[in-house]
């Protein structure tokens, strides 16, 4: 088992999270938390220094998390985007097409647990974040 699920090849970002709130009073802040509540679109003008982005999902039913990874891909942000908390095994594959990239999960999922996850639906019908060209494009190349 693994606490940190890292699907990127990049080194991980050893920079300490700031809030999202401290984050405007920290102009070398290159790693940021959001929280539930949070706005993600307040960091809009920021992608460019930001490293790492962590996503606080604090309980599986709070799906607020979702929308801050779409809000930063759609964005153009290009870093780690981190899930963290409470990210169980059957969303590892939504978040991904949402755009996370790293997973830190409270409980820890066992590394073959996740890549199955991950490959359980290779089609998918929606636009995603993770770069998977949706099925209906396919068909309509």
């Amino acid at each position: 088992m693994v606490d940190v699920l890292r699907y990127r090849d990049d080194e991980p970002v050893a920079d300490p999270a700031v809030t999202v709130d401290s984050f405007a009073e920290q102009s070398n802040a290159a790693a940021v938390r959001i929280e539930p509540g949070d706005d993600a679109r307040d960091l809009l003008p920021h992608l460019e220094q930001l490293r790492l982005v962590e996503v606080n999902f604090p309980a599986f039913t709070d799906g607020r998390g979702y929308s801050a990874a779409r809000i930063l891909r759609e964005a153009g942000y290009a870093g780690e985007l981190r899930a963290v908390g409470d990210v169980l095994l059957d969303q590892l594959g939504h978040m991904r097409r949402c755009g996370f990239d790293a997973f830190a999960p409270d409980k820890p999922i066992e590394a073959a647990d996740a890549e199955v996850a991950f490959n359980r639906w290779p089609e998918v019908y929606q636009a995603t974040g993770d770069g998977r060209q949706p099925i209906w494009a396919k068909r309509h190349g």
